[in-house]
């Protein structure tokens, strides 16, 4: 009897994931897009916040619904960053936050792949992240386009690449 209380119990704590704690100290997303074809700019978006359910032995009930501050963009220039927060690109003043909410997480050969949807200036987008864990450390990786969500379309297709890599940087506590 109680064994099989034991695997009850246990069985229960499996299916009910504690949400985990984001480290917004240590947490952050890197950018890199091509600007006018012959370098690139590189920044962060910081003020990571919200769920993060993980347990690498109980996937089907794992979850990311993890936003970050549009607000904060930083590419170590303050005249582009000002621009950056305006209409013509995030328009942090009606769409602050960027998110994304996983639909499923799976194992992969190279470490697990988040399917879900990514919201940004207005639009959501399903999306796919690569990522890897390791000692409460997520790191993940995905390319966007920026046109498909409407972000500095005004500069056209010469001033600013259309492909946006991404750097997912997410430490628990």
């Amino acid at each position: 009897m109680k064994k099989l209380l034991l695997i009850i119990f246990t069985a229960a704590l499996s299916l009910n994931l504690q949400a985990q704690s984001i480290d917004k100290t240590k947490s952050l997303v890197k950018f890199k897009i091509g600007n006018m074809k012959i370098s690139s700019v590189k920044g962060t978006f910081s003020d990571m916040s919200g769920t993060i359910k993980f347990d690498e032995a109980n996937l089907e009930n794992a979850s990311f619904n993890v936003c970050v501050n549009a607000a904060t963009v930083s590419t170590k220039n303050k005249s582009r960053d000002k621009t950056l927060t305006e209409a013509g690109f995030f328009d942090v003043e009606n769409y602050p936050k960027i998110c994304f909410v996983s639909n499923d997480i799976f194992k992969t050969p190279e470490g697990y792949e988040a399917k879900g949807k990514l919201s940004m200036h207005g639009i959501t987008k399903e999306e796919i992240i690569n990522f890897t864990y390791t000692d409460n450390h997520f790191n993940g990786e995905l390319e966007v386009s920026r046109e498909a969500y409407k972000i500095g379309d005004s500069m056209g297709n010469f001033l600013i690449s259309d492909t946006a890599k991404l750097e997912i940087d997410c430490f628990v506590k």
